[in-house]
């Protein structure tokens, strides 16, 4: 069963994130902790751990694109 990886709250007063990059491809194995993505907010660009063990079985939201938080990013299987 996938799980949707969201994007996350970052800051008190962030609403939405832009997707610098992402480290991983779908079909990658991807530990819990390990670097999924890099997020830039309206502060500061920084990397966000995944918080599941899995593989990217898709990425829903390409990089380049702004979404509000919570929004899901990409299914991990």
């Amino acid at each position: 069963m996938a799980t949707e990886f969201q994007m996350p709250m970052l800051g008190e007063v962030m609403e939405e994130g832009r997707i610098v990059a992402w480290h991983k491809k779908e079909g990658e194995a991807v530990e819990r902790g390990e670097n999924l993505l890099e997020v830039e907010t309206d502060k500061a660009t920084m990397d966000v751990e995944s918080t599941v063990t899995g593989v990217v079985k898709q990425i829903l939201v390409p990089a380049g694109e702004t979404v509000p938080i919570n929004t899901p990013l990409a299914l991990i299987e």
